[in-house]
């Protein structure tokens, strides 16, 4: 990550929590991009995948990145993730696999026409595809999470056999839109012997269950109401995109500007509908705190010495917002700090 992500941590002569990471966007709670036709494409495409949750598409048309890292059980598992790199959903599968120390490469998603996800029936993101010898696809970053845990862990089933425990199931929301739901997404299909050797006593597993369903329930939804807060904020979302992006002038103001007034009031849509309170920060400030008192004073993470699957979710969840004024916030008014600053140094470690 680049030093100017990590600001915040290591000056003490500067104003606190008030340096800018170049290279960090956000995105908001969850589903698909989307696009419309006509010269409004750029617009709504772009405002969709921010405010309904899809991500913003990082206008570097870098399409694949190669992660090296220790073999695979098994052999030659090859994974490719396609995603929008601030989507809270993909960054919780980077996280997953950057600490396990897994290869993959990245495909980044345009959201607004997604053709790099045209063989897919499945429109959202992420998805990773898994080849072991035969092409595999895995939606849902829960799902994703679970059945790769489960392979590293257990040497019983093939991956594929691991995916089939995780059958999709057709539901209607209350908008009568048909989604694909997984009711047991937060499992990990082991037997008895490796549960145990994951899950010395139950209440370890209950724990992990309960905190990644909150990251992905709760959590999430408070990203977009909070990096869209004020106009300022939401303005300087589109100025990074533009500036990082390679749009054309008429587009570039466009989409800056547009965008930003666009998205500066479907958050406050999403504020409503997620019942926040006025000033979303303090709904921000509470669920972060709720976690590190959920983490406690005698622990390093929610999984003891090393990250569990709770951790690396909300990790990944938050980290989106990095270089934003939500983030400065957020690290000035709560308690994350020293557990994002543990985080982040033993991801890192895997790395080096």
């Amino acid at each position: 990550m680049a030093a100017a992500g990590r600001a915040w941590r290591a000056v003490a002569l500067m104003p606190p929590w008030r340096l800018r990471a170049p290279c960090r966007a956000y995105s908001a709670a969850a589903g698909g991009a989307g696009g419309g036709g006509g010269g409004g494409r750029l617009l709504l495409g772009a405002a969709f995948a921010l405010g309904g949750g899809a991500g913003l598409y990082l206008a570097a048309q870098q399409r694949l990145r190669e992660h090296s890292a220790a073999e695979l059980p098994a052999g030659n598992l090859q994974l490719t993730l396609y995603q929008y790199k601030t989507c809270p959903f993909c960054s919780k599968v980077r996280a997953f696999l950057d600490y396990h120390g897994l290869p993959y490469e990245i495909v980044e998603v345009n959201p607004i026409m997604r053709k790099e996800i045209k063989f897919s029936t499945y429109r959202k993101v992420p998805i990773l595809l898994a080849n072991a010898g035969s092409p595999l696809q895995l939606n849902d970053s829960s799902v994703i999470i679970s059945a790769i845990k489960t392979y590293l862990v257990s040497k019983r089933n093939s991956l594929e056999e691991i995916v089939s425990f995780y059958p999709p199931m057709k539901t209607v929301t209350e908008q009568g839109k048909e989604v694909f739901e997984y009711g047991n997404k937060y499992w990990l299909m082991l037997d008895e012997k490796e549960t145990k050797r994951v899950y010395p006593v139950k209440e370890v597993r209950v724990e992990e269950m309960k905190w990644r369903k909150w990251a992905d329930d709760w959590l999430v939804h408070l990203i977009s109401p909070n990096v869209y807060r004020t106009p300022r904020e939401a303005l300087a979302s589109f100025d990074y995109i533009v500036r990082e992006g390679k749009f054309g002038t008429v587009e570039g103001f466009f989409a800056k500007y547009m965008g930003a007034v666009a998205m500066f009031f479907i958050s406050k849509r999403l504020k409503k509908r997620h019942h926040l309170q006025d000033n979303v920060r303090e709904d921000l400030y509470e669920a972060v705190n709720e976690w590190v008192k959920a983490v406690g004073k005698h622990r390093l993470f929610m999984g003891g010495n090393q990250p569990n699957l709770a951790d690396l979710a909300v990790y990944g969840v938050l980290r989106v917002m990095e270089g934003l004024e939500a983030f400065d916030d957020m690290m000035l008014h709560t308690k994350i700090q020293p557990w994002y600053q543990r985080m982040e140094e033993v991801i890192q470690k895997v790395a080096v």
